[in-house]
């Protein structure tokens, strides 16, 4: 009975591991920081639905995201959400278009603000189309002033699936007595 109850928690557990999200560490190497030029690290991104954004920043910054007015004036006093751990994680669970500023105002209207576009990457290609680019993988990031012990890793996206998952599951499953399971 006990193998059977651990052989059902494996299964569902290496199904909910299966993802083709990426994760997106904001600014790579640099970080969520004044120096980093956001645009031009967004500008070849492909972002989709349930991909991760990884803020990894200082104490003199904050991750705020916002509505468009507020993204375009830099205005956070009525922020969607607010973050200043230094180590912010956001998932990007719908289509459409994100918006996210430093709460330091001076620090937003120098370019430290990001616009995501999030497509829907079920919706498939007209005939004809030229194929989608793939997916970015994230490089591992080697953090300035930022606490190694809290760094989070990132993802390379694909995580096993389906069938391997289950048969990884049967390859590890200690032997019971009788060779077969009990219910």
């Amino acid at each position: 009975m006990a193998n059977l109850i651990l052989l059902c928690f494996l299964s569902i557990f290496c199904f909910l591991l299966t993802s083709h999200a990426a994760t997106y560490v904001v600014g790579e190497t640099s970080g969520w920081d004044i120096s980093t030029n956001i645009d031009s690290w967004a500008s070849d991104k492909r972002f989709n639905v349930d991909d991760v954004l990884l803020f990894q920043y200082s104490s003199s910054h904050s991750v705020n995201e916002v509505a468009k007015e507020s993204f375009e004036t830099c205005n956070t006093t009525n922020s969607l959400r607010t973050f200043s751990n230094g180590n912010t994680t956001v998932t990007l669970p719908n289509a459409g278009t994100r918006y996210f500023v430093c709460g330091n105002k001076m620090h937003c209207l120098g370019g430290m603000k990001l616009l995501v576009n999030v497509e829907d990457d079920q919706t498939s290609s007209p005939v004809g189309a030229p194929e989608a680019q793939p997916r970015a993988t994230t490089p591992k990031p080697s953090w300035k002033n930022n606490d190694p012990a809290t760094v989070m890793p990132s993802s390379d996206g694909f995580i096993n699936s389906g069938i391997q998952s289950v048969l990884i599951a049967f390859l590890f499953m200690p032997p019971t007595t009788s060779g077969l399971l009990h219910i």
